[in-house]
């Protein structure tokens, strides 16, 4: 008899954000004539860097032309599109092979993919609040989860103990959804923790592009030893405005191994097998995004996401609330008034102030009575949600 994989299951019947955005959905049918200002999905508002436009005009012209035509590439990705990261890496002082670089569709994507590489016995660490993702990816494998409690006492930052057990562990800094970000120092013991332990770290750096801190790492790989028992997924979604674009890249060292088995070898038959590669437009688009010129284009578009969160962090502080975040991360973690729960406060803030953030809760137990605000809003509506905070609260 055929039977479904049980993992799925073991799910919400609806995902977290979808349930969010039926909710909006709903407020706006029942008040068409009340503008919602979004703070809520981490979603980009402002539109992909002239350079990378401009690449990737070219690249549609050069598929209209019989001589320049790509068809199938590389499944793992094209030379010039590896060649940009490694670039881009070293500017920090990681070296990388292109060899240890594969392109991607987008972050999303392999963070629930790469897991095809772990046996469904091994324990997964989270450390929450998380992005839900995460914990979805291994529910549907049939993976045991192992939490692991942010709070305000560690400043949602929680570091390993010798006594914890598990053999992969998800680190998101700069995290999503708290804004939270580790110091060298602190990312460090959890690349000593790994080593001694022979554990995996799953290191989701898509927010790497917004740290301003010189004692913050963007790379996992800016560490010793990391190469041994990390792999780095990352993305231009937030880097560069990608989000409806779809191209990022995972990083998986030649020396990392589980068992004596190469990890890199693995994850190049999986992607030789499961995909037919990113498409030449967008790799040429990516590789304008990541030149000197593309960043310097987006490195203005990460400041003004960036004013927005120095925006919304006053608000909250005139308004009296704790919160973390908003500095090195596009979102502000936001404990709640009064006792609220998450989806209270949500709720309040939108037929009150025509607000939309995000409920805590989503992002597990220890996410309840907090709220995330997203700071990828537009300037106007950030300074006018600013001031309805500010005198709503």
């Amino acid at each position: 008899m055929i039977r479904v994989n049980e993992g799925y299951l073991t799910l919400e019947p609806t995902f977290f954000f979808t349930r969010i955005g039926e909710a909006v959905a709903a407020y706006e049918k029942r008040h068409p004539e009340k503008r919602l200002l979004h703070l809520g999905v981490g979603d980009v508002t402002k539109p992909l860097a002239p350079v990378v436009i401009e690449a990737m005009h070219r690249a549609v012209t050069e598929q209209s032309e019989a001589a320049s035509f790509h068809g199938y590439l590389p499944e793992t990705g094209t030379a010039f599109m590896k060649e940009a990261v490694a670039a881009y890496y070293a500017k920090r002082g990681v070296d990388l092979s292109t060899e240890e670089i594969f392109i991607s569709s987008g972050a999303g994507d392999d963070l629930g993919a790469i897991l095809h590489l772990f046996s469904s016995e091994n324990r997964v660490l989270l450390p929450e609040p998380a992005y839900p993702a995460y914990e979805d990816a291994n529910r549907m494998d049939g993976r045991r989860l192992v939490r692991l409690a942010g709070t305000p006492e560690n400043g949602f930052l929680p570091l390993p103990t010798a006594d914890m057990d598990a053999e992969l562990v998800y680190l998101c800094s700069p995290n999503n959804p708290t804004g939270a970000v580790y110091t060298r120092a602190q990312l460090q013991r959890w690349v000593d923790w790994a080593n001694g332990r022979q554990a995996v770290i799953l290191f989701d750096a898509a927010y790497e592009a917004f740290v301003v801190d010189a004692d913050v790492p963007r790379s996992i790989f800016e560490l010793p030893g990391a190469s041994a028992c990390a792999i780095e997924i990352s993305s231009l979604s937030k880097t560069a405005g990608f989000t409806g674009t779809r191209l990022g890249y995972t990083v998986v060292p030649k020396n990392l191994r589980v068992n004596g088995t190469s990890l890199n070898d693995l994850w190049r038959r999986d992607r030789c097998t499961r995909t037919n590669g990113v498409s030449y437009i967008l790799q040429r688009g990516g590789e304008a995004a990541l030149s000197e010129e593309g960043q310097r284009q987006n490195r203005a578009n990460i400041a003004g996401y960036l004013a927005n969160g120095r925006i919304l962090s006053d608000a909250l502080r005139t308004a009296g609330l704790w919160f973390t975040g908003g500095k090195n991360a596009p979102y502000l973690w936001v404990k709640c008034p009064n006792g609220m729960s998450g989806w209270a406060f949500f709720s309040e803030l939108m037929e009150r102030a025509q607000i939309v953030g995000t409920p805590g809760e989503g992002f597990g137990s220890t996410g309840a009575g907090y709220l995330r605000f997203s700071c990828f809003g537009s300037r106007e509506d950030t300074e006018e949600a600013a001031y309805r905070l500010k005198h709503i609260l």
